[in-house]
């Protein structure tokens, strides 16, 4: 599945105004960051913005579901994004909006160490 690069040239876009838009690969998507810190991603034909138990509250008023995914065997999993709400996809100010939620999210989630190396 092709990663949507006009939905992620228009996040930049919109997002411009906080910092610069980066994004890294990821499984059939993209990572989304703005200034270094993961806001969001682009799966599913969709963007899904950071997010966190701070802003879960918020996500839920706007009926945003969590990003969920099929791990096998009938199993489900899902990761702490919320799906973006309809108007983000045309309206600049809106997706600042969310995508400043989506920042915040980043800034307060816990720095992964990298695992270490097993010496041979």
């Amino acid at each position: 599945m092709a990663v949507d690069q006009g939905l992620i040239d228009w996040v930049a876009e919109a997002m411009e105004p906080v910092g610069v838009v980066t994004r890294r690969a990821m499984m059939g998507g993209a990572t989304l960051y703005c200034g270094g810190t993961i806001f969001a991603i682009v799966a599913l034909d969709a963007l899904w913005f950071k997010a966190d138990a701070v802003s879960d509250a918020l996500w839920d008023a706007a009926e945003c579901p969590r990003f969920t995914f099929e791990m096998g065997e009938g199993r489900m999993g899902s990761m702490n994004y919320r799906r973006a709400p309809d108007d983000v996809y045309d309206d600049a100010d809106e997706l600042r909006r969310w995508g400043l939620l989506g920042i915040a999210a980043g800034e307060r989630a816990p720095v992964k160490k990298p695992k270490a190396r097993k010496k041979v």
